[in-house]
């Protein structure tokens, strides 16, 4: 693929992190969880890369829960939690949030607990007065709101959300995974009590996460087995792939300046050439947004059709969520903020990264304007 603008989906992993891992796929295999060297060797890097991620995000090592991936730190949050308060509980989602939080948060509902869903404005932004309200409610116990929106890119206040959460006593969740590595998250500073984050959001692996949490929050465990992970999550932790995680954070500590800035520039600048195609609509502009991210509808054109023919020109964008994919629905992002169906069966995300250049910009907009006009020929043809 010569111009790969999809980041948000998963980032192409570093060589350097590539390198931190690879001793630990070869020669040092041991089980962390056994007492002779080759297991407290892996020990020690599982160990060391806890403390990498802590860094990041500002919190103890100890605060850190390793899990395959941002889904199953979502299921355990959002599972753990309300087990630990038990059927008669209530739980408040964003209607905006990823699958693995709405698919979780209804599968509690189905199991007897209550659900409220916070509704979002015309931009995609959790509106407070709202979320205020639900966190009232008798039972309520728990709420979830990400950070920063997969598709969108926009980013909620959840300092204030938090806030809010923490006058009514009502534990407070966010799904940082998409603004890991686009801006500045830190656990303390978001007010939050569990914080979800993934590895191949920032140039590490795929099938690593983490869960951060503050000291003493009811959790129980939704897998059991071990002791693993404190007795959080059993199961032989993935010693690689974590260490990979350690890296990429390591490396986004020192350069996450830069990167926000060098995505801020491709996004203005592709912005500013968009806007120039008549049949182009940009999603959330009003709001704060990750700086690397465009959603935009083409009126008149379905985003899996623009998709496929940019794809042919060897451009790689989405149609939104990859983990929503393929089921020929338009985005429920899009429907919570109240945009018209047609225009949500158009939509089209793009998603920056560190390998992006100012010149495939230019090659997705040229492209972009020939399908466009190609399509809208064909279109026409058939009318």
């Amino acid at each position: 693929m010569s111009v790969y603008l999809d980041h948000n989906a998963t980032t192409p992993l570093d060589g350097r992190v590539l390198d931190a891992m690879l001793p630990y796929l070869q020669g040092h295999y041991g089980n962390p969880s056994s007492n002779h060297r080759l297991g407290c060797e892996s020990q020690r890097a599982l160990q060391g890369a806890r403390e990498q991620v802590a860094s990041l995000v500002g919190v103890q090592p100890s605060q850190v829960i390793f899990t395959s991936g941002g889904t199953e730190a979502n299921n355990l949050v959002l599972k753990g939690v309300m087990a630990s308060l038990g059927v008669g509980s209530s739980l408040i989602v964003s209607a905006i949030e990823h699958s693995s939080v709405l698919q979780s948060a209804y599968a509690l509902k189905s199991s007897g607990f209550g659900l409220d869903l916070a509704g979002v404005d015309s931009d995609g932004v959790v509106e407070p007065a709202a979320f205020e309200q639900a966190l009232a409610n008798s039972g309520m116990s728990l709420a979830s709101v990400m950070l920063a929106n997969n598709e969108t890119g926009v980013v909620q206040d959840v300092v204030r959300l938090s806030e809010m959460a923490r006058r009514r006593g009502v534990v407070m969740h966010t799904d940082a995974v998409q603004a890991l590595g686009k801006m500045a998250v830190g656990f303390e500073a978001l007010g939050v009590s569990a914080m979800t984050i993934s590895a191949h959001k920032i140039y590490g692996p795929k099938g690593v996460g983490a869960l951060v949490i503050e000291k003493g929050l009811a959790l129980q465990p939704i897998l059991h087995g071990g002791g693993h992970e404190a007795g959080m999550r059993a199961g032989t932790e993935n010693v690689a792939g974590i260490v990979g995680f350690g890296r990429a954070a390591e490396l986004l500590q020192s350069e996450l300046r830069q990167r926000i800035n060098h995505y801020d520039r491709l996004r203005n600048y592709a912005e500013q050439a968009l806007q120039k195609i008549p049949q182009v609509v940009i999603f959330s502009q009003q709001a704060e947004r990750l700086p690397n991210t465009i959603f935009f509808a083409v009126r008149g054109i379905e985003g899996a059709t623009l998709l496929m023919a940019l794809d042919r020109d060897e451009i790689a964008v989405s149609s939104g969520s990859a983990c929503s994919s393929g089921r020929g629905e338009p985005s429920h992002v899009l429907q919570a903020m109240g945009i018209e169906t047609g225009l949500a069966y158009g939509a089209v995300r793009v998603s920056f990264g560190d390998g992006n250049r100012v010149e495939d910009v230019d090659l997705l907009v040229a492209s972009l304007q020939r399908q466009i006009d190609n399509l809208l020929k064909l279109n026409s043809a058939w009318a």
